[in-house]
């Protein structure tokens, strides 16, 4: 049986974060797409899009897009693409038939410290500003892959906080209460995916998000950060296309 994996990426960046993904799948029984947000990788914000169900709509949207019949579709959500494909599932759970959550944010919003350092929008446009920045790039090089990745994909992805309209915007919709008012996923299989050293979403906060997915299968990946797509394409392409595939294969009788 083959699948459909519909990745959604994180903030600041756009689809292209899967590029390397999709050259790596191990067959053709796992067919990889992944799309760019309204307001991300230079795409043209959507006016529409004023909260985080609005976005999730979008990724249903997108499902019956791609969708072929017969075919199963699993959803990939990756840090904030995790937190809207949370939504979809939470509301209309029959628009897929599996989801990963791959480090979503949402839980713990009230303690960290990140997001009470970006409740301002001034502090939120210097961040994005700095992100994009070259004259720093050797530095975010090293905090965010600190494993290694290719000069010209990191280059990319610092260039997309430069194109990202909506970065902010995530800091804003997505909150304590957005994340209280979700409905617990019982109705899907879900698979709550980490890395055993992300340092950006840290892997104790599954706690959190299994508050809204009771039945999910947690999985922590050895060697991970948080940005394995980039860092480790190959082997993250095998490990989603391992799990997206048990995510929709029966049980044997």
């Amino acid at each position: 049986m083959s699948v459909t994996v519909l990745a959604v990426h994180g903030n600041g960046g756009g689809g292209t974060r899967f590029e390397r993904v999709a050259e790596h799948l191990p067959d053709d029984s796992v067919r990889f797409e992944y799309f760019d947000l309204p307001g991300f990788n230079g795409k043209p914000v959507d006016p529409n899009a004023t909260d985080v169900g609005a976005y999730a709509d979008l990724i249903a949207e997108q499902i019956a897009a791609i969708r072929r019949p017969g075919e199963p579709v699993v959803v990939l959500g990756h840090g904030i693409g995790g937190s809207m494909a949370l939504d979809l599932a939470s509301r209309r759970p029959d628009t897929m038939d599996g989801l990963i959550l791959h480090a979503p944010v949402g839980a713990d919003l009230d303690t960290r410290l990140f997001p009470r350092i970006m409740s301002t929008k001034p502090v939120r446009e210097l961040i994005r500003r700095m992100v994009a920045a070259r004259p720093f790039r050797p530095v975010w090089r090293k905090l965010f892959f600190p494993i290694g990745a290719p000069k010209a994909d990191t280059d990319t992805f610092f260039e997309g906080y430069r194109d990202c309209a909506a970065f902010g915007q995530m800091f804003e919709i997505i909150t304590v209460e957005w994340f209280e008012s979700l409905s617990p996923v019982t109705d899907l299989p879900v698979i709550l995916l980490w890395g055993e050293h992300d340092r950006v979403l840290k892997s104790g906060q599954t706690a959190g998000i299994s508050a809204k997915t009771p039945r999910a299968t947690k999985v922590i990946e050895s060697g991970w950060d948080h940005f394995p797509m980039l860092e480790q394409p190959e082997e993250y392409a095998r490990v989603i296309a391992t799990l997206a595939t048990d995510l929709v294969t029966p049980p044997p009788a």
